[in-house]
């Protein structure tokens, strides 16, 4: 069975964004179906949209928002997960982008409010049940999401932690082997 590698940007992005497609380049080389969806601003339409795309053979990468989806998605499917830079909080975070919002790489507008920061913290993993599914690659420079809470979240999980760079996590392509060893792509 081919292995599904499933791709899950962060908020206000798409299936454009330069880490989605620069993978997607590098998966090219493999036999693999690799999918990046264009979620829904809504978290539990994001979810449904990622849960209609699982197999018993996907592995997860996310970033940022997409880390925190590919985080739950991981725990309840028992499904490796690579997160990058990922929101572990993400509902504390996106209260101060209530309201309406325009996702440029979407050519989106859309309103965001109470209940999409309800859903988000439905869907919070309180207690990781699985860490060892996980593998967290985290920059300590980066400008959005303090890094020290992911540290610190996924401290029983694989970790590789680079001083500096920044949200969009600079040199991700060389982090692109130690993703395909934990992912287990051939």
């Amino acid at each position: 069975m081919v292995k599904r590698v499933i791709y899950i940007h962060g908020f206000n992005s798409s299936e454009k964004s330069y880490k989605a497609v620069r993978f997607g380049e590098y998966m090219a080389h493999y036999n693999v179906e690799y999918c990046v969806p264009r979620l829904s601003h809504e978290p539990l339409h994001a979810i449904i949209q990622l849960e209609q795309l699982l197999t018993p053979n996907s592995v997860l990468i996310g970033s940022s928002l997409g880390g925190f989806y590919a985080t739950y998605l991981s725990q309840r499917y028992q499904l490796p997960a690579v997160l990058i830079n990922p929101a572990v909080k993400p509902f504390l975070l996106l209260s101060s982008f209530l309201g309406a919002n325009y996702n440029p790489y979407q050519d989106t507008h859309y309103e965001l409010n109470k209940s999409h920061i309800n859903a988000l913290k439905a869907l919070f993993v309180a207690q990781l049940k699985q860490p060892s599914l996980l593998y967290l690659l985290q920059q300590t420079g980066d400008e959005v999401l303090g890094f020290e809470q992911a540290v610190k979240y996924y401290l029983q999980c694989k970790q590789h932690i680079e001083f500096g760079g920044d949200h969009s996590f600079k040199n991700f392509e060389s982090t692109f082997e130690s993703i395909v060893d934990f992912l287990k792509i051939t």
